[in-house]
């Protein structure tokens, strides 16, 4: 088989395994990796020290011989509303009742993407050392290793990179989980050199930029992740800066808006995966779903609640004292009546959780009160807050 016949080979093949897309990319040549360093420089990263690993800026330094890059993508995008701060649903009438709800990122709300990729990944590898029969090497990566994977994406035909940074597919949107293999077989680029990656279509559209609540982008086209809510909720393991948190408004693992204002995404298909169909659980006080649980159900978790719960999850990454400082930032921002039955009981909740051993959750906690109930601080609170 030729270089070319491989390719074709590979995007049907990886179709029948269930990608939505597929495409190849050379090892070199891409150049956006090349801004990196600059971005890194300016400490966009905040905590993310993986980021900062050298393999990113050569695909062929994660495996000797790299010839290219296999590029898939899987549209995890369900038939459910987007995020409340997105104007879209109200948050407090999620689920028919009043209780105050938090918000968890569309890609956390079904089983661990990165075990649904890596099957499908390690599937796909399989076959191709059926189909070829000379010796090759592959590193398969679901979202976990040193390559970006947006950017190879872009390179491979996938789509283009937006100005909120994500990858947008003409006709998928921007729903999209990216895995890569990169291997030492030669094949031919699925977009031919010399002809154009997909074109940039954002236009002069800024609804992505507008919506953030926190102001992450600093430019189009840049992020600054120390602001994303995302980072906040889920890589940030200290505490959250004071000025962040009543912009977080509901989130308590991740954050959608950016994608859920983008007009690309109105039409967007969706998935027929049960895998990534929100999660439901029953407990003591009845069925309970990861789409936007009730904020003292994940004030109150303890540690071995949560690691049960959260079990083969994605949304496990944000940690059992991540979520619980993370929620009472949202029970700080809920809106909630005077002399209501859930103000009463959220007050006496996180006056609970700011006496709490961990630091972390406690000092939030206080926050939420203060937040709550401004005019029950203590002078020594204010001089202290002064």
């Amino acid at each position: 088989m030729t270089p070319g016949e491989k390719t074709r080979w590979v995007e049907e093949q990886a179709r029948a395994v269930g990608f939505d897309l597929c495409g190849v990319a050379p090892v070199e040549g891409l150049d956006e990796a090349a801004h990196l360093p600059e971005w890194l420089a300016s400490g966009y990263a905040g905590e993310m020290k993986y980021l900062h690993d050298e393999r990113r800026l050569d695909p062929r330094l994660a495996l000797v011989g790299a010839r290219s890059l296999i590029v898939v993508a899987l549209n995890y995008n369900t038939a459910h509303p987007h995020t409340p701060e997105a104007g879209i649903l109200e948050s407090r009438d999620v689920e028919g009742d009043q209780s105050p709800r938090g918000w968890i990122s569309r890609y956390g709300w079904g089983d661990d993407y990165h075990d649904v990729l890596r099957e499908k990944l390690n599937a796909l590898v399989v076959a191709m050392r059926v189909q070829f029969p000379e010796p090759f090497e592959t590193n398969a990566y679901a979202d976990t290793g040193p390559v970006i994977e947006r950017v190879a994406a872009k390179h491979a035909g996938l789509g283009w990179l937006a100005k909120n940074t994500c990858l947008i597919n003409q006709k998928i949107g921007s729903w999209l989980f990216l895995g890569v293999i990169v291997t030492t077989l030669e094949l031919e680029p699925s977009v031919v050199p010399g002809e154009a990656v997909p074109r940039d279509l954002c236009g002069s559209c800024t609804r992505c930029l507008d919506a953030c609540p926190t102001d992450a982008f600093p430019q189009a086209y840049v992020l600054d992740s120390r602001k994303c809510i995302s980072y906040l909720t889920i890589e940030l393991r200290g505490a959250i800066p004071e000025d962040l948190r009543a912009p977080m408004g509901s989130a308590v693992i991740g954050c959608d808006i950016c994608q859920d204002v983008c007009p690309w995404n109105r039409k967007a298909p969706v998935t027929s995966l049960a895998a990534f169909q929100p999660r439901r659980f029953d407990d003591e006080n009845g069925t309970r779903s990861f789409r936007a649980p009730e904020l003292e159900w994940m004030a109150s978790l303890t540690q071995e609640e949560f690691s049960r719960i959260f079990r083969k999850s994605a949304a496990k990454r944000a940690k059992w004292r991540g979520v619980v400082r993370n929620a009472c930032v949202a029970l700080g921002n809920a809106k909630l009546s005077e002399g209501s039955a859930d103000r009463e009981r959220v007050l006496k909740l996180l006056e609970r959780l700011a006496a709490s051993e961990e630091e972390l959750i406690a000092e939030h906690a206080r926050w939420a009160l203060e937040r709550l109930n401004p005019e029950a601080m203590t002078f020594e609170k204010k001089a202290r807050r002064e």
